[in-house]
């Protein structure tokens, strides 16, 4: 009587090894390449996000001068923000004359940098 055996040969488990590497050589470099997109496409969102909460913020100082924040600094926008500025961002300072528009600089994670207007308001 003779029993037969079940399994891999070593061959094909070698094959296996070699093609889950050429996979993960092809993958890891784009992976890393999202992650730089993603981290920039971010910043960039967060910068929108401060535009929009300029235009509110000016419409609403300019009808009610108790409503919103003042702005007379770039930095003055994170306290409009809704949540404010999250960890890790930070806004270069410039100043803002009452109703000039200035464009100020967001830089976050990994040094990405985005662009957003402010409006000074009193």
């Amino acid at each position: 009587m003779q029993v037969k055996v079940k399994g891999f040969t070593l061959i094909e488990l070698i094959i296996v090894i070699a093609i889950i590497g050429i996979l993960a050589a092809v993958a890891i470099p784009k992976f890393i390449n999202l992650s730089t997109n993603a981290q920039s496409s971010t910043t960039n969102a967060i910068a929108g996000a401060l535009s929009a909460a300029n235009g509110a913020n000016y419409a609403a100082r300019k009808v009610n001068a108790s409503l919103g924040v003042s702005v007379t600094n770039c930095t003055n926008l994170a306290n409009a923000l809704q949540g404010g500025l999250p960890s890790g961002y930070t806004i270069t300072s410039l100043a803002v004359a009452t109703d000039a528009i200035v464009t100020c600089t967001l830089t976050g994670p990994s040094s990405t940098t985005a662009t957003f207007t402010a409006t000074g308001v009193p």
